[in-house]
């Protein structure tokens, strides 16, 4: 059997630059979307700052409901 070709530092690594960037990524789009609207650099500033309390929600709830998914994969 093939084993992975990452070591456990660099799957660590690889996990947390994914968890930034997914959080990153509900930021980004919270702020893009508020362009819609005209904001001020203060409103474009908060609804960055809102998007990355929402990205980091977010991804709490995948990571709770993925680790309960694996564990009735066993």
């Amino acid at each position: 059997m093939v084993g992975s070709s990452l070591t456990d530092a660099e799957k660590s690594i690889a996990n947390t630059r994914l968890k930034i960037g997914f959080v990153l990524l509900v930021a980004g789009s919270m702020a893009l979307m508020s362009l819609y609207i005209d904001p001020t650099p203060l409103e474009l500033a908060a609804a960055f700052g809102v998007g990355m309390i929402v990205g980091v929600v977010l991804l709490w709830f995948v990571l709770r409901n993925l680790e309960e998914f694996r564990e009735t994969l066993r």
